[in-house]
């Protein structure tokens, strides 16, 4: 169920099946790049676009020649109307009805109101942190340290439901996320899916009537107060909008996390410990980290009418996955781009998408990973991944791992 999969889009090539490809796509995008920019896969019914300008050009669309929505692929058959809630949110709607959608919860995601959170997320993070390093004994699992359960909490305390109900939280977004393996039956794939997103919007919806009953300073008692009749969101809008929130303000930021220790533990020399020194270097560091392995890889558009891109003709109503993670790479656009540079500037990536859609939560995102990872280095040293086996998140466009060993020291200060 995720923005692909409901729309009939199948994100997957046969290339990246296997999970040792998946957790280094990154020699088939050069490949790729090379080879077929732009290449059409009979096996997926689906357009590939692998290059930075090209890429850049789909999403920008400024013209309207492309769209998010998978109503307009051809073939498309609508879900059941208790399912494909995400189908209905600012995610996978074009202009104008997108920009209604985020002009709901686009004040709380304004730079200057996530700025005021760096307070909270920082105490956040130090309690998290204390209980994790006291029985760590030099070596814990970043993952269920700190890097899935902090967004969690952020996200569930801007909506304003229960943070106990996180692992609940987790189970949805990562079932709702999760691509299909090669083994795995697909009938019980689907109702797998299908059921996680049942069980999600039964929950919104119970939690949305009691904000229309008793009204809170949350995003929650927000999206209530905009359903309904003469409201800006329809029932459907309303659920979609939580459940795109939860999902999307909780895994990226996961993935940023855990993907910067893994590119700062590959990088020469000792580069966890030296962004302890600096702000600005951290905050350089981060975004390398968005290009260098991006936690989105891939995003999806339909051309609205036949489309020229790369000396291929994309028809209307065609599949269209433009790589993030391979443009990210293109040697076209970055200087060594194979290379970690944690100093890189100008740092033009599309780790977060580009245009009308570029995601709402990326401030949120960078703040939550500046205040981790600024935490992380004053506190522990000599930081090393320490299981180098690692499983890659099953997802046809989120990437990271699904845990990440790390052995430390502890910082003389602490």
């Amino acid at each position: 169920m995720s923005a692909a999969d409901i729309g009939g889009l199948q994100t997957f090539p046969a290339e990246l099946q296997d999970r040792a490809a998946w957790l280094e796509p990154f020699e088939w995008y050069a490949e790729m790049r090379e080879r077929a920019p732009v290449r059409y896969d009979p096996d997926r019914r689906t357009w590939d676009v692998f290059r930075y300008d090209h890429v850049k050009e789909i999403l920008a669309n400024d013209d309207g020649r492309f769209s998010t929505s998978p109503r307009n692929i051809d073939g498309f058959e609508e879900p059941p109307e208790d399912e494909g809630f995400l189908l209905d949110t600012m995610l996978l709607q074009d202009p104008p009805r997108h920009d209604e959608l985020r002009s709901v919860v686009d004040d709380a995601f304004e730079p200057r109101a996530i700025r005021e959170l760096e307070p909270r997320i920082r105490t956040l993070t130090s309690e998290l942190l204390d209980e994790a390093l006291a029985g760590a004994d030099g070596e814990l699992d970043l993952v269920d340290a700190i890097a899935y359960p902090l967004p969690v909490i952020v996200i569930a305390d801007l909506l304003g439901i229960p943070r106990e109900d996180r692992d609940r939280f987790k189970r949805w977004s990562d079932t709702i996320v999760r691509g299909a393996d090669s083994g795995v039956d697909p009938e019980s794939f689907v109702e797998e899916q299908r059921q996680a997103g049942q069980e999600m919007a039964m929950y919104f919806l119970q939690q949305l009537e009691d904000r229309r009953q008793n009204p809170k300073d949350d995003l929650l008692t927000t999206i209530a107060t905009a359903e309904g009749e003469g409201g800006k969101l329809s029932h459907r809008e309303a659920l979609g909008m939580c459940m795109l929130l939860l999902i999307a303000g909780n895994i990226t930021t996961t993935h940023l996390i855990t993907n910067a220790v893994r590119c700062f533990d590959a990088h020469d020399g000792d580069l966890f410990d030296s962004l302890a020194d600096g702000a600005r270097e951290l905050t350089s560091a981060i975004e390398e980290v968005l290009r260098y392995r991006a936690p989105v890889q891939a995003m999806t558009r339909v051309p609205l009418e036949d489309v020229e891109i790369g000396g291929e003709t994309l028809e209307a109503g065609d599949g269209v996955v433009v790589w993030l993670g391979s443009a990210n790479r293109d040697e076209r656009q970055f200087a060594n781009a194979d290379s970690f540079v944690p100093g890189r500037s100008p740092n033009s990536h599309l780790g977060f998408g580009h245009g009308r859609h570029y995601c709402l939560g990326a401030p949120l995102a960078r703040l939550e990973a500046n205040v981790v990872l600024d935490e992380l280095t004053d506190r522990i040293s000599a930081v090393e991944v320490a299981d180098a086996d690692l499983t890659p998140v099953r997802s046809s466009f989120i990437y990271g791992v699904e845990s990440l060993p790390i052995r430390f020291e502890n910082s003389a200060s602490w």
